[in-house]
């Protein structure tokens, strides 16, 4: 059990995910989390000033997990097409883990993203910005043609949505998938270098 005093913002998200895990995103109260850390609902209010921005700090959360990896792999040293191309491949990992290894928070992320549009807009402009970020040193280097790098970044965004868009994640545990995503790249890689 948690006091009041002691409760802290992490704390209280680690519950909500339990609870919109057990619950789903329809059925889960602050009251309910409350609940589970053994305070009352006006402690998590306290952090958290409505039901919304605590969906919002949950759906956040959830986001943020992947943003540190994928961007020490944009800052890394290193060959820009390596780097696009394990930037890339950890992405889809990572999206493709969550669906298949945890599909009730998935799930709970599905809905929750429909209702954050501006949170998710900005995860997108998170990652937009760390492709950019490979493209231009790749294009500083020579080994990507490109006169516009936020451009390119956008596009290889997009272009590789089937990999990260959860809209496609009931295809993501196809045998082909991986054999998909690494024919998709080397379009991309030539697209790329201007062959």
């Amino acid at each position: 059990m948690t006091t009041d005093n002691a409760l802290t913002p992490e704390q209280i998200l680690g519950a909500a995910e339990d609870v919109l895990r057990r619950y789903g995103p329809a059925k889960a109260t602050v009251v309910d989390i409350a609940r589970a850390l053994g305070v009352s609902h006006g402690s998590v209010y306290r952090h958290f000033p409505s039901k919304a921005a605590l969906r919002e700090a949950v759906t956040q959360r959830w986001l943020d997990r992947s943003h540190d990896e994928l961007a020490a792999i944009a800052g890394a040293d290193g060959p820009a097409d390596e780097r696009l191309h394990r930037w890339l491949s950890t992405l889809f990992a990572a999206k493709r883990q969550k669906a298949l290894d945890d599909p009730e928070m998935f799930a709970t992320y599905m809905a929750l993203v429909g209702e954050l549009s501006a949170t998710v807009d900005a995860h997108v402009e998170t990652l937009v910005g760390q492709i950019r970020q490979i493209v231009a040193d790749g294009a500083a280097r020579g080994t990507f043609r490109t006169a516009d790098p936020g451009r390119t970044a956008r596009a290889v965004f997009q272009a590789t949505a089937h990999f990260h868009d959860p809209a496609h994640a009931h295809e993501w545990s196809r045998p082909q998938a991986e054999a998909d995503f690494e024919a998709l790249w080397t379009l991309l890689l030539d697209g790329l270098r201007g062959h």
